[in-house]
């Protein structure tokens, strides 16, 4: 994963359970701490109000990101992108998973149980954590996503 603990939010809905699961695990033994939203049954639950508490906890600083996990990953990140302090993008690789650290400074990861398998979600996961924002030119991009308030 990435080289210095951090603290990482992780929720999902009953669809992407297993996979959520397999991450939270992942993220634990490289040393982070996982603060976990839910939801840990197999009982249909609305994928919006996991996306929310995970959100929160990233804008208010008490993780440094997040991970969503549903059948897509597409409801997490429609979610999530309410939010204005977050930068919630569904990854299917590693080359996504730098490239949206890198220049969008994406905070938090989605996942797609039904659509990217375990193997390639770690990686992806590994990748978006171990890539820096590089500023710069992406920084002032940024800026016109979420203006300063005057």
């Amino acid at each position: 994963m990435s080289p210095a603990p951090l603290t990482i939010a992780i929720g999902g809905d009953h669809a992407g359970l297993p996979l959520k699961a397999i991450l939270q695990e992942a993220l634990a033994a490289a040393g982070h701490a996982v603060v976990d939203f839910g939801t840990n049954a197999t009982a249909s639950v609305d994928y919006p109000d996991f996306a929310h508490q995970v959100c929160a906890a990233v804008e208010a600083g008490r993780a440094a990101f997040g991970v969503l996990v549903c059948g897509t990953g597409i409801g997490m990140q429609i979610a999530a992108n309410r939010h204005a302090g977050i930068r919630a993008t569904v990854l299917h690789g590693t080359t996504e998973a730098r490239l949206t650290r890198a220049h969008n400074d994406a905070n938090v990861a989605c996942f797609g149980a039904r659509t990217t398998g375990p193997e390639v979600a770690l990686d992806a996961l590994a990748a978006f954590l171990a890539t820096a924002f590089e500023g710069g030119r992406h920084q002032r991009r940024l800026d016109k996503i979420n203006p300063p308030v005057s």
